[in-house]
């Protein structure tokens, strides 16, 4: 009798370990014209099967990119791209949300180019109040330029969560009481762009954008939005608590999320500023809590 109802213990914890978190929903493609308009450069924008896939074109002229319509406070967020083929050397394709102000927040990818052959690398960040240099990048477990790929932020009141096809690679918890500042306050609009940076982008600047393989072309589909639309003044959301990505599954990962990114940092993490001893002598005290070392 004590074996039973300690199995049914075990199996009742376990039920309850495997409810704290959930996978996000799968996303609903869109149109690009539901949710997105052109930033600049219109004309280097091309449109496919009635909006549903779109390029972005750069040249030795101009890059481009797009915003979307509103401003979001919290949500889910995702976007399919297929990346710059062959030698993207010096491009950055980029997928992000930002606010409006000086003092801004901002959740990034941005994928480096490189030389013909040579990986793509991911690195993202995470700006509060104005202050970045959280720099993580790794490369793929996949070739990004030869099929879409789908990169996702969930963001909350308790977590930041990045994406790569439903495997979690970074997340930046909400750690107030240690005294880091985190995006709650600040509407965010989200930004896809494709954009020449051979000053940074590949080898900290030694490889140069080799013009005569231009125009770079990146693609894009999928266009999603679930997220709290707000005013760019409004700092609070009207929906707070109410929809599925406010709920209690999704303030934390569960214990597969994170073997999961686990492996991604054992395996294909190649920085990380939570280990950049000379950057940062005392260890930032978000990575710890973060399970970022």
């Amino acid at each position: 009798m004590a074996s039973s109802l300690l199995i049914l213990c075990l199996v009742l914890v376990s039920l309850a370990s495997s409810a704290l978190c959930a996978a996000p929903r799968r996303p609903v493609d869109v149109p690009f014209g539901r949710n997105y308009i052109p930033t600049w450069a219109f004309d280097h924008i091309k449109y496919f099967n009635g909006g549903s896939e779109i390029q972005l074109h750069l040249d030795k002229y101009t890059g481009t990119g797009f915003q979307t319509k509103g401003s979001y406070l919290f949500g889910h967020f995702s976007m399919n791209i297929k990346m710059v083929p062959g030698d993207s050397a010096g491009t950055v394709t980029a997928f992000y949300l930002s606010s409006q102000n000086a003092e801004h927040d901002e959740i990034d990818f941005e994928f480096l180019g490189n030389r013909t052959g040579q990986p793509y690398i991911l690195q993202t960040n995470v700006f509060t109040g104005g202050k970045g240099d959280r720099e993580q990048r790794i490369y793929l477990w996949f070739d990004p330029t030869k099929a879409y790929h789908r990169y996702s932020v969930l963001w909350n009141m308790y977590q930041i969560v990045f994406l790569v096809d439903n495997i979690p690679i970074r997340v930046f918890k909400n750690l107030k009481e240690l005294g880091v500042k985190f995006p709650f306050n600040q509407p965010m609009k989200v930004y896809n762009s494709l954009w020449n940076a051979d000053d940074w982008a590949t080898r900290g600047g030694l490889e140069k954008t080799d013009w005569s393989k231009a125009p770079f072309v990146a693609e894009y589909k999928g266009f999603h939005v679930d997220g709290c639309e707000a005013s760019v003044n409004s700092r609070f959301c009207a929906t707070q608590g109410k929809r599925w990505w406010d709920q209690t599954e999704f303030r934390d990962l569960d214990s597969f999320q994170w073997r999961r990114l686990k492996w991604v940092r054992q395996k294909f993490t190649i920085y990380n500023y939570c280990t950049d001893r000379t950057r940062y002598p005392q260890l930032p005290p978000e990575c710890r809590r973060n399970r970022d070392i």
